[in-house]
């Protein structure tokens, strides 16, 4: 198993660790509700180390990210990220990513850079589709064990940081980023992205100065009511968002169109990996698609969970399911056939010998 380099400060603050995505990592540090309500409504930090980053950089390097993304990079300015997914050649998805369009000042003249962020859990695996699909005259570097990212996410996140750096934070917009000097480190990635919903900045730096990063956000936050936040949180804060997570959501045998992904699938920006197959699934009409739902029991919904119609047919099944701290109610996600994705459409979720009835809702499930 894997560790961080902010492994022992979350000891110290003594964090209920385990294992994620390989990774032994926070999972909650003064109780899950807390630090989601410390989001929401001041500010958090999270430890996002494990992420994984490539660097795509040559003269084909556009070419390359179109081939291998739904997105349309073609798009991207410097300093603009945009959210995309890997296709795979039987319209699946291999990983949900960032695509960061990087500066040119290390590239040799007509090269462009790109970087790629994948899932933790998915780093070899998507190294390895990266290079398989890699015909053109770009060079990819993997750069993931020598970078340490940090999320400071919440209403407070902007004053927080705007302490420890001469940066200008309120120009950078939503996903776009600058680099600049934080706390003192060098050439750190400040990017306005984040998967809570209540805004923030990503901050990106070489390993071995993420701790320092940590040290002072977390100085800084005092004032601000800053609580140190685990993946608990994190899980629960995506969901209230309908934001996917890649293993639960989305998977190598889920298109991004049936999983509501359409706005990140660009099919009218040239050839890219399974492009053929998902015209052809769209032409035809989807069969399933991913619906959030509500539930007014107290039992929550859990992945693999079956879901039924009325009369008993199992028509689906819950791939993620939480309490919503801020609703007061559980919600999840699952898929289900396309006859039952319009909101308000009740079905039904199998707890063991309980049936929840649920209420098809459009996420997001929360509004921030």
């Amino acid at each position: 198993m894997q560790s961080t380099p902010l492994k022992s400060r979350h000891e110290a603050l003594g964090a209920r660790m385990a294992e994620f995505a390989g990774f032994y990592m926070p999972i909650s540090y003064s109780g899950i509700k807390e630090e989601h309500q410390a989001v929401r409504e001041r500010a958090g930090m999270f430890d996002v180390s494990h992420m994984g980053e490539f660097i795509v950089r040559g003269k084909e390097a556009l070419d390359f990210v179109q081939h291998v993304t739904s997105n349309d990079a073609s798009k991207l300015e410097i300093g603009q990220a945009q959210y995309s997914c890997f296709p795979n050649k039987e319209g699946g998805i291999v990983d949900d990513l960032l695509v960061y369009r990087l500066s040119e000042d290390n590239c040799s003249e007509g090269e462009q850079a790109f970087m790629l962020v994948v899932n933790g859990a998915n780093i070899d695996k998507d190294w390895k589709w990266v290079n398989d699909q890699n015909t053109f005259d770009t060079r990819l570097i993997n750069i993931s064990d020598e970078t340490g990212l940090i999320a400071v996410q919440g209403p407070a996140a902007t004053a927080i940081i705007q302490q420890l750096t001469e940066t200008k934070l309120d120009e950078i917009s939503y996903y776009t980023f600058t680099r600049g000097q934080v706390a003192g480190v060098d050439n750190v990635i400040i990017s306005a992205t984040g998967y809570t919903g209540s805004g923030g900045f990503e901050l990106y730096a070489a390993a071995e100065h993420i701790g320092t990063l940590w040290d002072a956000v977390m100085e800084a936050g005092k004032d601000h009511g800053l609580l140190p936040t685990g993946l608990g949180a994190r899980d629960t804060l995506r969901l209230e968002m309908g934001y996917c997570l890649y293993g639960n959501d989305l998977t190598d045998t889920t298109s991004p169109l049936e999983a509501g992904l359409g706005w990140i699938t660009k099919l009218k920006k040239g050839d890219f990996i399974a492009r053929d197959l998902l015209v052809a699934q769209k032409e035809a009409g989807l069969e399933r698609r991913l619906v959030g739902f509500t539930i007014t029991d107290r039992r929550v919904p859990r992945h693999g969970y079956a879901i039924e119609n009325a009369e008993g047919e199992v028509i689906g099944e819950v791939t993620s399911g939480t309490q919503s701290p801020s609703l007061g109610h559980p919600i999840g996600m699952g898929y289900v056939p396309n006859d039952y994705r319009q909101p308000g459409t009740e079905v039904f979720v199998v707890a063991g010998k309980k049936r929840l009835a649920a209420t098809v809702t459009r996420p997001p499930f929360l509004k921030v």
